[in-house]
């Protein structure tokens, strides 16, 4: 039975960690590593205490000069004996869920369709705030299920399910740096696909024609906006590679490719009561409960102060202007 590993790069996402960490250890991943940085809302302390419960491996990140906080995590996760034992990782974000469509929707019936690839894409699905503007807590997955409906070219992404001895580095979105120059790319659906993205140090799409763009079998759940106090609030933290930008403004580009809610998809909910019961464990720990409970306070008490009407102004890019 091949062995999986899932690593994520994290800075402040406390609120939400718990169901993270429970939904993808349901899925079966052997391994799960949590790198961070700078976190001021308790995520780091959380992780520490799943770490004593032998739940999770938690790193800090070793921040190397010159690198982005994702590209200095996976730079020391790939150099770890524990991962270089493992057949394949999957390198993804806190807002980010695996949903494997293939067999009983885990992570097993999904490296069954990888079969000896090196790589397999896995195309984002954007998920939508649903009409929410303020988050009051709960779970994400259950709260936001408006979706795109189809997959579309024009915010075509994926991450990357890969096989660790096989490459040199990894960014955001694909491992880099290949051991060999017969590599094997797939999509989800399983199809050979060019692999002439993994040679190319900073490419972050894969830029597949349209007849390669596959939701079969598996895809990730991208919560990119949940509700839209939450999307303004990354403003404060930066994006995953150390950059401040207008990306995180309401009616930004990307908020209008990720912000997508004219379907609805809760075939990620078919783990419901597995999740449940793990989250269930997880919040027994009073530890654990405390923490949840204080960074989900914290925010709100942070979001109220930040976020006033003329932030919100300021952090809203205009209406594009429609073509004639």
């Amino acid at each position: 039975m091949p062995t999986s590993g899932l690593v994520s790069c994290m800075r402040n996402e406390a609120p939400f960690l718990l169901e993270w960490v429970a939904y993808h250890s349901v899925l079966g991943f052997d391994r799960i590593f949590v790198y961070t940085n700078a976190c001021t809302d308790g995520t780091d302390m959380m992780l520490e205490r799943l770490q004593q419960m032998g739940v999770l491996t938690h790193v800090h990140n070793p921040m190397s000069e010159g690198l982005g906080p994702q590209e200095s995590a996976m730079q020391h996760f790939l150099s770890l004996d524990d991962v270089q034992q493992l057949d394949w990782v999957l390198h993804i974000d806190a807002d980010e869920f695996l949903n494997v469509q293939a067999g009983q929707g885990r992570v097993a019936d999904l490296l069954s369709v990888a079969g000896t690839a090196d790589v397999m894409a896995l195309m984002w699905r954007p998920f939508g705030n649903n009409g929410l503007t303020r988050w009051t807590g709960g779970s994400v997955l259950e709260t936001f299920t408006a979706t795109q409906a189809r997959p579309r070219a024009p915010n075509a992404q994926h991450k990357s399910l890969f096989r660790p001895r096989s490459f040199g580095a990894a960014i955001d979105h694909m491992p880099k740096e290949p051991l060999s120059g017969d590599v094997c790319l797939v999509n989800s659906a399983g199809v050979t696909c060019d692999p002439r993205a993994l040679f190319v140090r900073h490419q972050a799409r894969y830029r597949m024609p349209v007849e390669n763009l596959s939701w079969d079998n598996a895809y990730i759940n991208h919560y990119a906006i949940r509700s839209d106090d939450i999307f303004l609030m990354k403003n404060v933290r930066g994006d995953g590679m150390g950059r401040v930008s207008e990306k995180y403004f309401l009616n930004s580009k990307f908020y209008r490719r990720q912000n997508k809610n004219g379907g609805q998809d809760t075939s990620i909910l078919r783990h419901r009561d597995a999740l449940n019961a793990r989250l269930a464990e997880f919040r027994a720990d009073p530890v654990l409960d405390f923490l949840q409970t204080q960074a989900l306070s914290a925010f709100v008490r942070m979001r109220d102060r930040v976020l006033t009407p003329e932030r919100i102004a300021e952090w809203t890019a205009p209406e594009p202007v429609a073509q004639g």
